[in-house]
C-alpha cells in the first residue's frame, strides 16, 4: 500500500473576474480583460467577435508595465 507523506495544497484563491469570451457556440476561446490588447478583442482561436462576460478563476495580477488597465 502507498502512503503519501504530502501535505494537502492549499486552497487557490478565485474571484469573479472580468473576461472577453468567444462568441461563436463552437469555440471556448477567453481572455482576462486586463490581459487583452484591445478595448474590443478579437478570439485568437477561431478569429469571432469576443463579449465581456464574468468568470469565477483564479487570481492573478498583471504586472506587465505595458498594462494601461487598472
Amino acid at each position: 500500500m502507498y502512503y503519501s507523506r504530502r501535505k494537502p495544497l492549499d486552497e487557490i484563491p478565485q474571484e469573479l473576474t472580468l473576461v472577453w469570451s468567444c462568441t461563436n457556440e463552437k469555440c471556448n476561446g477567453w481572455i482576462r480583460d486586463n490581459f487583452s490588447f484591445s478595448n474590443q478583442p478579437i478570439c485568437p482561436q477561431c478569429q469571432s467577435a469576443m463579449a465581456k462576460t464574468e468568470k469565477m478563476i483564479t487570481v492573478i495580477a498583471n504586472t506587465s508595465p505595458n498594462s494601461s488597465k487598472k
